[in-house]
């Protein structure tokens, strides 16, 4: 399982970003797919997931300002971000839970991610 996270950038305090994270899965079947992060000095933070069978969810310190979403027929993960605040400015990583076809066992993948700086 190959992830590429793109759409990070420079973005003042109360603006937008839209990250998209493109799996390619050959050979793959895809579970739940995530977003994380994580800031100088700090630890990775799980910010949300996009569940297989549908229905997501949001760490605290998130939600009602960043959307997962998930296209199924694209196999891309985005996760858009409003009202952002310095705190977080942090390396934005996908994450994809995925099974070998033909076996039973689920691993967690992980892309390299993409920066994303909020300061005026």
């Amino acid at each position: 399982v190959q992830l590429q996270a793109s759409g990070g950038g420079l973005v003042q305090p109360g603006g937008s970003l839209r990250l998209s994270c493109a799996a390619s899965l050959s050979g793959f079947t895809i579970n739940d797919m995530a977003w994380y992060r994580q800031a100088p000095g700090e630890q990775r933070e799980w910010l949300a997931t996009a569940k297989e069978a549908g229905g997501t969810t949001y760490a605290e310190s998130v939600m009602g300002r960043f959307t997962i979403f998930r296209d199924h027929s694209k196999n891309t993960l985005y996760l858009y971000l409003n009202n952002l605040k310095p705190e977080d400015t942090a390396v934005y990583v996908c994450a994809t839970e995925a099974r070998r076809w033909g076996r039973s066992r689920l691993d967690w993948y992980w892309g390299q991610g993409t920066q994303v700086t909020v300061s005026s």
